[in-house]
């Protein structure tokens, strides 16, 4: 298995969606199991198509922009199994002209930091997804912070799932997953105790979204992605924020395939979102985040 080298350059891009999940194998196998994904499609009013990474980066290189691209592993809570995060990077490699993939670990593994090690060192991902609700832990417990260390230590930033989700949305229960996992102020004793990780919350933080303004603003290793949700619908202290003292390090993420950067574009139009800080969110944030070439 080849180990991932990226490709993409800037100059001539649209745009960096630094928010797609990859949903399945191409072999039958998806990410989530069937009543979560089934939930998860309604919730988006997403329809049922999952695109492979092959079909993705089609995509992505169609409209000229690249993608940041994982999966959740999640086994432990779910009792599913994950997709192969090293077979992402491998995917990602025949597309690296448009791809950069990120890796997941099941921080409840016994081998969870081995395994970010081998991502890293052998398979290239460029940075690690963590969905705290999904995968059922706290992120701010000091167990975790191995973890952390090693993303920081090798230079890659780590992105949280922060706020509501759609996944479980509408089952009884939620299936059980637990909302105040997600509360972005389980993140602010990491970007503390590990200035050098660069961390990214990811979405509005809904309802959170002043918790998250509050460490961007207070944390300069804190970023916040713009995924999940129409911009029409982002809280006004939101906008408020992009457009001004958090317009370096807020970027652009569309949730594809659940929702796409098509939608968020369009809708983006209607908002306050100003024209001379579109530029650093929907590109040069990112780049610099991701150490890209131009």
């Amino acid at each position: 298995m080849s180990r991932y080298e990226c490709a993409v350059v800037t100059d001539g891009l649209a745009a960096i969606d630094m928010h797609v999940h990859i949903e399945t194998d191409g072999h039958g196998h998806a990410s989530l199991p069937p009543d979560l994904a089934q939930a998860a499609a309604a919730y988006f009013r997403a329809g049922d198509v999952l695109p492979d990474l092959d079909s993705v980066a089609a995509y992505y290189r169609q409209r000229e922009m690249a993608a940041v691209v994982f999966t959740v592993d999640a086994e432990t809570s779910l009792g599913h199994p994950p997709l192969d995060s090293a077979a992402i990077a491998e995917g990602a490699s025949r597309n690296n002209d448009v791809l950069i993939p990120f890796g997941s670990v099941d921080p409840h593994r016994p081998d969870a930091l081995e395994r970010i090690h081998r991502l890293i060192d052998e398979a290239g991902v460029r940075g690690f997804k963590f969905h705290p609700t999904v995968q059922a832990f706290d992120p701010s417990e000091q167990r975790w912070y191995p973890l952390y260390q090693a993303m920081a230590e090798a230079g890659v930033p780590a992105l949280f799932h922060t706020g509501q989700t759609g996944i479980g949305a509408g089952m009884p229960g939620g299936r059980g997953l637990r909302l105040g996992l997600s509360n972005p102020m389980l993140l602010d004793p990491i970007a503390a105790d590990f200035p050098e990780l660069q961390i990214i919350m990811a979405h509005p933080s809904v309802p959170w979204q002043d918790e998250a303004l509050s460490i961007a603003t207070h944390k300069s290793n804190a970023w916040i992605d713009l995924s999940g949700w129409s911009p029409k619908y982002f809280p006004e202290s939101l906008v408020r924020a992009a457009n001004t003292v958090l317009k370096d390090r807020v970027i652009f993420g569309s949730d594809f395939p659940l929702f796409t950067p098509e939608r968020w574009l369009r809708d983006a139009e209607s908002t306050a979102l100003r024209s001379d800080v579109m530029p650093g969110i929907l590109k040069d944030n990112a780049a610099r985040l991701l150490g890209l070439t131009v």
